[in-house]
């Protein structure tokens, strides 16, 4: 997921995104646990898109924006 397309995408999107990927890193990691998971990767990337969200959101705080852009 680039930071371009997350920019453009409002704030009640980006909450609602990071919640699903913190989902899906939450069964990755479960998977790992159980010796399901055959690439470690994906829990690499979906940790960095979280970052991203995160990052972005911070920023969007700091300039004060709250809705769409």
């Amino acid at each position: 997921m680039k930071a371009k397309d997350l920019r453009e995408m409002a704030t009640d999107e980006l909450e609602r995104k990071k919640a699903e990927l913190k989902e899906q890193l939450f069964k990755l990691r479960f998977q790992n646990e159980l010796g399901q998971l055959e690439s470690f990767a994906k829990v690499n990337t979906l940790r960095k898109d979280i970052a991203r969200i995160e990052t972005i959101l911070q920023e969007d705080k700091a300039k004060g924006r709250t809705a769409t852009p």
